[in-house]
C-alpha cells in the first residue's frame, strides 16, 4: 500500500514539475523518467532549435499536443532540446532532426520510431492507432460525421456482420496503416445518411471527389492499394509537412510543376495538371513546387533550374537510383503532360541528364573541370588514372576539402597519368556514377575496363597521395553505395557543414 502511494505521489509531483511549452512537455534528462512514470503513453521529439524542419514541425506538433489535451486523452507530447541534452539525446540514438519516438506504457527501452506525416492529424491518428484500437466502432451518425469532419482523410467499412471476412480484411488493413483513421458500422442509420445500400468500404477526403468507393474482392493488400491510391489529393504542394507524405509513400514516381503561385496563369496550368493527374493515380504522383518559395530553390537546383526556367515540368523516379526526365515540349496542357507520362509509363523514355558547357580552360588549371559534356572522353581515358571529387558549391564539407583539393592537383599537375578533377554534381550528370552526399570522391584507374574504385581514406594530402601512388589500393574500395543513405539525417546546414552535416564528413543532396 505505501509502495502505491509513493508511486501516485511520484506521478503528481513530476506533472507539476515538468514545464509545458504550447500543451507540449518539456523534458529534460532531470526530469525524462518521471516524465515516463506520469505519462505512460508519451511522445518525445529530440530537436535542435536551428533545425528548419523542426521549426516547421513545432506548430503542427503543439496543434497535436492541444487535441490531445483537450479531449482529455492519456498520451501526451514532449520535448528535448538534443543540443542541450546531449547525453538523452545520445541514449536514444538521436542523428538528426528532428528525431520522434513513443515510449508506450512508461517503458525506456526501445521507444518505437515515429513513422507517420507531420502534420497535427497524421500525428493525432498515428498515435491512437498505438494506443487503442485500429477499427473504432460507429453506432451514432454524430459519431461518423465527427471522424470525417476531423480528419483530412478517413476509411469507413459498411458491414452487417463485424465477424464477416471483409470485415476482418479491414481490420487487417487498418493494423498496417497507421496515418489514416479506420472505422466500422453496422448502423442502418449511418448506411442511410451516407446512401449505402450493400457492405463495402469507402474513403473520406476533403479534397477532389470527396469520396472513393472501394471497388472489387476485399483483401487487406487490395484495400492497402486502394487507400494509398487516394488517400493524397491528385496533385499535392510540396511542403515541410507533406513531404514524408511524398516520400514516405509506395509511389516513387514523381511529376513535379514548378510555378509560381503568384503567377496570372497558375490556376490554368493547375487545371491542366490536376486533369492529366486522373488518369495516372496510382502510378505517378502529380506535385506542385511553387517556385517563388526561397525554401525550394534546392529543389531547382537538383533538376538544373532557376526561377526564370519556370513554368516547367519535370519527371523523377525514386528507385534504387534517382533518375529524371525531362518532356521534349515546354508546354504545359493536359495533353502534353499525359502524353509525356504515358511514354514514361511505357518505358519509352530516356533520361535527362544535365551538363553544363564545357569550360575553355577547363584543362588549365592543376585541377581539372569535368562536366556532364567531357566526363567520358576524360575519366575513361584508358591512359590516365584520373581522381574526381563530384561537389556541390553550397556543400560545408566541399569547401573545407578545397584548399587540399588543390594541393593534391598541384602536386600532380605535371604528372604524365595522373589527373585531378572535380565537377558541380548540382549542374551535371553522369549515367555511371550517382552521387547521394558530398563530397563523393572517385577514382577511375588507368584500364580498359571502366573500373570505378571509391576512396574511403583520410581527407588529406598525404591520405590522397598515398591512394594515387598504390594505383587506388591504399584507402580505396570498389565502387558501391555511397557512405551515406539520403534519410538517414534530417537536416543539413546550408553555408558551413559544422551544425548540420554529417558525422562522416558529407553533406547530403
Amino acid at each position: 500500500m505505501f509502495k502505491f502511494w509513493l508511486l501516485c505521489t511520484l506521478a503528481v509531483a513530476s506533472r507539476a514539475d515538468i514545464a509545458e511549452e504550447e500543451d507540449v512537455l518539456v523534458l529534460k534528462k532531470s526530469n525524462f523518467d518521471e516524465a515516463l512514470l506520469a505519462h505512460p503513453n508519451l511522445l518525445v521529439e529530440f530537436y535542435a532549435p536551428w533545425c528548419g524542419h523542426c521549426k516547421a514541425l513545432a506548430p503542427e506538433y503543439a496543434k497535436a499536443a492541444g487535441l490531445l489535451k483537450a479531449e482529455g486523452s492519456e498520451i501526451r507530447l514532449g520535448k528535448v532540446d538534443a543540443t542541450e541534452e546531449s547525453e538523452l539525446a545520445q541514449e536514444y540514438g538521436v542523428r538528426g532532426y528532428p528525431t520522434i519516438k513513443f515510449f508506450k506504457g512508461g517503458e525506456k527501452e526501445s521507444p518505437k520510431e515515429y513513422s507517420a506525416g507531420r502534420q497535427a492529424d497524421d500525428i493525432v491518428n498515428w498515435l491512437k492507432k498505438r494506443t487503442g484500437p485500429a477499427v473504432a466502432t460507429l453506432t451514432e451518425f454524430t459519431a461518423a460525421e465527427s471522424l470525417i469532419a476531423d480528419n483530412e482523410v478517413a476509411v469507413i467499412g459498411f458491414f452487417k456482420d463485424a465477424e464477416s471476412a471483409d470485415a476482418k480484411a479491414l481490420e487487417k488493413a487498418a493494423e498496417a496503416m497507421d496515418d489514416v483513421p479506420f472505422a466500422m458500422t453496422s448502423s442502418d442509420e449511418i448506411y442511410s445518411k451516407f446512401e449505402v445500400s450493400k457492405d463495402g468500404v469507402i474513403l473520406f477526403k476533403k479534397f477532389d471527389e470527396g469520396r472513393n468507393s472501394f471497388d472489387g474482392e476485399l483483401t487487406k493488400e487490395k484495400l492497402l492499394a486502394f487507400v494509398k491510391a487516394n488517400q493524397l489529393p491528385l496533385v499535392i504542394e510540396f511542403t515541410e509537412q507533406t513531404a514524408p507524405k511524398i516520400f514516405g509513400g509506395d509511389i516513387k514516381s514523381h511529376i513535379l510543376m514548378f510555378l509560381p503561385k503568384a503567377a496570372s496563369d497558375f490556376q490554368d496550368k493547375m487545371d491542366h495538371f490536376k486533369k492529366a493527374a486522373e488518369g495516372f493515380k496510382g502510378q505517378i504522383l502529380f506535385i506542385f513546387i511553387d517556385s517563388d518559395i526561397d525554401d525550394n530553390q534546392r529543389i531547382l537546383e537538383f533538376f538544373g533550374l532557376k526561377k526564370e526556367d519556370c513554368p516547367a515540368i519535370r519527371l523523377i523516379t525514386l528507385e534504387d537510383e534517382m533518375t529524371k526526365y525531362k518532356p521534349e515540349s515546354s508546354d504545359i496542357t493536359a495533353k502534353s503532360i499525359i502524353e509525356f507520362c504515358t511514354l514514361f509509363v511505357e518505358g519509352k523514355l530516356k533520361a535527362h541528364l544535365m551538363s553544363q558547357d564545357i569550360p575553355e580552360d577547363w584543362d588549365k588549371t592543376p585541377v581539372k573541370v569535368l562536366v556532364g559534356k567531357n566526363f567520358e572522353e576524360v575519366a575513361f581515358n584508358p591512359t590516365k588514372n584520373v581522381f574526381v571529387e563530384f561537389y556541390a558549391p553550397w556543400c560545408g564539407h566541399c569547401k573545407q576539402l578545397a584548399p587540399i583539393w588543390e594541393q593534391l592537383g598541384e602536386k600532380y599537375k605535371d604528372s604524365s597519368d595522373i589527373i585531378v578533377a572535380k565537377m558541380d554534381s548540382t549542374a551535371n550528370e553522369i549515367e555511371e556514377v550517382k552521387v547521394h552526399s558530398f563530397p563523393t570522391l572517385k577514382f577511375f584507374p588507368a584500364a580498359e575496363g571502366r573500373e570505378v574504385i571509391d576512396y574511403n581514406g583520410e581527407r588529406t594530402l598525404e591520405g590522397f597521395t598515398k591512394f594515387l601512388e598504390s594505383g587506388g589500393k591504399d584507402g580505396g574500395a570498389p565502387a558501391g553505395d555511397d557512405d551515406i543513405d539520403t534519410d538517414e539525417l534530417e537536416d543539413v546546414d546550408d553555408s558551413d557543414g559544422e551544425d548540420g552535416g554529417d558525422d562522416d564528413g558529407h553533406d547530403e543532396l
